[in-house]
């Protein structure tokens, strides 16, 4: 489950969803000042790449932050409060439960799955006239779908799910209350689907799961149900920001755009500077300092929880010269520095893999099918979300000529 430069309260993004005019002078003269989350607790905020690195990878970086008095990312029930989660839990914990899993996330694992990912963004686009939002039409059912078929889910709970992931992935409008009822409600859909996989095995994701082991270790209950409940919330929503946001920032890089349309194999780098660019809900995750730990911004005490800020690393004129530019050739023959989009560590997104050949094949898709795409609105007149999840709220474009 990943989030951006919004659970930040004082890190507010630029006009048309650029990265906020405040990562700069953080970058040289506050890499560790402090910033309000959600809560409206204040923790400092990292946003160097090689402090954000360093965190990730640190021993002494803590993810349980269930221990009284620690600052809170929401009021109430949130993401940080389950320690059946693997994105809440340390080693030795973390890394038998991860042991378990990786064998279901790999590249080869998921390459088979391509195939039918681009077949559903091919139909989806087939299936729309020449005007939509494409937000609705396209960028949120393409991972609903995929993520329906992996998980075995059937697609008429696909409205209950997005519910529940809107839910956990905004910070403004559900109550304490709601949201511990949404909470109970999703996990109880999750146990229940991972009971029915137990008593009719099939060939899915969750059967994957359910049959995975370490020598004679399997995963728990508890664990597989906070397993599925991620898929459904971060895996969707995920990627439903980053085809929306990439989308849109390639609708206001024409000459880009109009390279992907003459060269769709572009598509995979395109998707790596969409991710670094305007990157995926990934700075939510708070850590707590075990132990000093020192950074290029100054020492972090131990007890000290802080936030890694994803998106500013990416933005980091250190790592990526002139972050500002977007560029789809950036991770072509000579990459910079890897992205942090996904996180780096050991709490490193597992699912990276398959958000990777799902905004490919999006991009993709777009370009052949849809080549005179563009925005049926000014762009000044987007809306754009609240919450853990910053994307467009819809995106009306339009397209004309062949494949449209």
């Amino acid at each position: 489950m990943t989030a951006e430069v919004s659970p930040n309260k004082d890190i507010v993004p630029g006009p048309l969803g650029t990265p906020p005019p405040e990562f700069a002078r953080r970058h040289e003269e506050g890499p560790l000042d402090l910033a309000a989350m959600p809560s409206g607790d204040l923790v400092p905020v990292a946003v160097r790449y090689e402090d954000v690195r360093t965190l990730l990878g640190s021993a002494a970086s803590s993810r349980n932050l269930r221990l009284p008095g620690l600052p809170r990312l929401v009021s109430g029930t949130g993401i940080d409060d389950d320690p059946d989660a693997l994105i809440n839990q340390d080693p030795p914990e973390h890394t038998r439960y991860r042991r378990i899993m990786h064998g279901a996330f790999t590249p080869r694992r998921t390459e088979p799955w391509r195939p039918w990912i681009a077949t559903i963004a091919g139909e989806l686009l087939d299936g729309l006239g020449e005007e939509f939002d494409l937000v609705d039409a396209f960028a949120v059912r393409l991972p609903g779908q995929v993520i329906c078929r992996l998980l075995g889910v059937p697609y008429d709970d696909y409205d209950r799910f997005m519910a529940w992931t809107d839910m956990f992935l905004t910070t403004s409008t559900a109550t304490e209350q709601v949201r511990y009822q949404g909470y109970t409600e999703f996990m109880a859909y999750a146990r229940d689907l991972v009971a029915r996989h137990r008593a009719r095995p099939g060939d899915d994701l969750i059967d994957l799961l359910v049959q995975a082991r370490d020598d004679e270790d399997r995963l728990s209950e508890g664990e597989l149900v906070n397993t599925v409940f991620s898929l459904i919330t971060a895996g969707h929503e995920t990627t439903a920001s980053m085809v929306s946001k990439g989308v849109f920032r390639l609708m206001l890089h024409r000459g880009q755009w109009d390279e992907l349309v003459a060269q769709p194999d572009l598509a995979p780098i395109a998707a790596e500077e969409i991710l670094r660019y305007d990157g995926p809900p990934a700075s939510a995750f708070m850590r707590r300092m075990t132990e000093d730990v020192e950074l290029s911004g100054g020492t972090l005490k131990a007890g000290t929880v802080v936030m890694p800020n994803l998106n500013a690393a990416n933005h980091d004129p250190r790592a990526f010269p002139e972050p500002e530019r977007f560029d789809i050739h950036r991770f072509g023959a000579q990459p910079p520095h890897p992205h942090l989009a996904f996180g780096y560590g050991a709490h490193r997104c597992l699912a990276a893999a398959l958000a990777r050949v799902e905004l490919t094949e999006a991009v993709r898709a777009l370009a052949v099918r849809r080549p005179g795409l563009r925005l049926a609105v000014p762009a000044e007149d987007v809306e754009w979300s609240d919450g853990l999840t910053y994307r467009p709220v819809a995106l009306p474009v339009t397209s004309a000529g062949p494949g449209s």
